[in-house]
């Protein structure tokens, strides 16, 4: 038969032969499926592995940096010895704060703090910074040079300055220059 007419002709039945084929090739288009979902699966955790190992390294190098940074900057801690005129290590540090010395007659100047003596006269007092020494023997060390961004007490403890960031020598403190 050279012509059918599509209205009245049937589809055949496909052959054993084609329904084999046509069930083999579904099989092997869902094989495929799942080892495309499965390579996609494979990559989206590599990239997730990748992704979360760039983040840890980006976040240990940035505190690496911050605590580097932060021993750039740190404040050296500086002790303060109280001299007399020739840097003799006096006793008592309040001879070299300048609250004690205005409340006590004396005053302050250029750093050096000038108390009344009790037969007349002026003793002079000063800081010596990073010095060391005992009461009555000559200050070993350290500069009368207040240092600049650093932490200075004295050996009881008191504060003079407090270093950190933007502070400069003459910012913060009571005595000494």
């Amino acid at each position: 038969m050279r012509f059918q007419d599509p209205s009245t002709a049937a589809p055949r039945e496909p052959t054993l032969a084609e329904q084999r084929a046509r069930q083999q090739a579904a099989v092997a288009e869902r094989e495929r499926a799942a080892q495309a979902e499965q390579a996609r699966l494979a990559a989206e955790q590599k990239s997730d592995s990748r992704r979360k190992l760039l983040i840890g390294s980006g976040v240990g190098l940035g505190l690496v940096g911050l605590v580097a940074g932060w021993y750039l900057v740190k404040p050296d801690d500086v002790t303060a010895v109280c001299t007399d005129a020739e840097g003799t290590v006096v006793a008592n540090d309040d001879y070299c704060d300048e609250d004690y010395v205005n409340s006590h007659g004396g005053y302050v100047s250029g750093g050096f703090m000038f108390l009344p003596m009790p037969g007349g006269g002026m003793q002079q007092y000063r800081y010596n910074y990073g010095g060391s020494g005992t009461p009555g023997t000559q200050v070993q060390g350290g500069s009368y040079n207040k240092p600049s961004g650093a932490n200075i007490s004295t050996k009881s403890g008191k504060s003079i300055q407090r270093g950190g960031f933007g502070v400069s020598g003459g910012s913060f403190g009571k005595s000494g220059a």
